[in-house]
């Protein structure tokens, strides 16, 4: 069946490494029209405001209710059709029904897991009932789908974006110098991240981070380097002796954003042991290593930084090969979500 152009909008994060941003470029390429709601006006407000609602209102964004009203607005002069909508996103139960009423078709990419204590917002559960179709990257909440009442939702990964995911374009002999010895990890410092990395720097094991909030810990802050650049992290992941792909436990992820994304642009990956990785890469050694718990990971990092080239480069080409050939853009995410609900 050959895919129509179509009209689409986006209610999400346009800020770069953003799923928001990442679908945005994706219709994009697809020569579709589309238009993006940026969901950080819901929360614009004072400090004290946004940790009142935040902690007394179920995570209730500031602005939930007028935010909604935009993405009415929005769809009336617009006329997408379809309307999807990024994770927990302030769009409200209410709004939702109009949208319904008015005919727009609305869905969900459920980017972060609901029933996740971090996330646990009962506005948006209410409003999760009343999306046309749930995709979730994750196969823990199919059960929890069901037994909320959602009738229609389909499992669909997250993938990578061929704009921001590509093999740096140079390599230096100062990189290498530089990151060559290191065990890198990009990404915030979630309560079970810096679990691992801790076992990892009691081991030893010279690591380097990059994100927010890991120099909140003081025994983390020496190896925490801020936030890089794109080019950097590619340039990072291409270099390091070893990344590390960690899902989020509390998420219940069984793969991440960063399982593409580090994928697409190459290098030596650390992968936690999970049913969705072994899917995408297949068995251990042959494009990546795997990891089963912080025990098992100290000795996988030796033997990733003993690996000899030649080795390291079989399994880069067969990691990129498996990814890149595998129709895993968001483009390709797309074109899924529109052959389901056509179907």
């Amino acid at each position: 069946m050959e895919l129509q152009i179509m009209r689409l909008l986006i209610i999400g994060n346009p800020r770069p490494t953003h799923v928001g941003q990442h679908f945005l470029r994706a219709a994009q390429s697809l020569g579709w029209s589309v238009e993006i709601l940026d969901v950080n006006a819901a929360y614009e407000a004072p400090l004290w405001l946004r940790r009142l609602f935040w902690h007394l209102f179920g995570h209730r964004p500031v602005h939930l209710e007028a935010f909604s009203d935009s993405v009415i607005t929005t769809c009336r002069e617009f006329k997408p059709d379809l309307v999807l909508v990024t994770g927990i996103a302030p769009v409200s139960a209410r709004a939702l029904r109009k949208l319904k009423e008015d005919g727009f078709r609305v869905v969900n990419f459920l980017t972060d897991d609901p029933w996740n204590r971090q996330h646990h917002a009962l506005w948006f559960l209410k409003a999760l009932k009343l999306y046309d179709h749930v995709f979730t990257p994750r196969h823990a909440n199919e059960l929890d789908l069901v037994r909320h009442g959602v009738v229609s939702f389909s499992y669909l990964p997250f993938a990578y974006s061929p704009e921001d995911h590509y093999p740096p374009e140079a390599v230096t002999e100062a990189d290498r110098q530089r990151w060559s010895g290191l065990v890198a990890f990009i990404g915030g410092a979630d309560p079970d991240r810096v679990a691992v990395v801790r076992e990892l720097v009691k081991a030893g094991v010279p690591v380097g981070l990059w994100g927010g909030y890991w120099r909140d810990h003081a025994d983390l802050a020496a190896f925490a380097h801020g936030h890089a650049d794109a080019e950097t992290c590619r340039r990072i992941i291409a270099s390091a002796g070893a990344n590390l792909c960690l899902v989020r436990r509390a998420n219940r992820d069984g793969h991440s954003m960063r399982s593409y994304e580090m994928a697409a642009i190459g290098g030596c990956l650390l992968v936690e042991d999970t049913a969705d990785h072994q899917n995408l890469f297949g068995p251990d050694l042959e494009s990546v290593i795997y990891f089963k718990d912080s025990a098992d990971l100290a000795a996988k990092i030796h033997r990733a930084l003993d690996m000899r080239e030649s080795e390291r480069q079989i399994l880069q080409n067969n990691m990129r090969h498996k990814v890149i050939g595998g129709g895993n853009t968001y483009a390709a995410r797309l074109e899924k979500m529109l052959l389901i609900l056509d179907a």
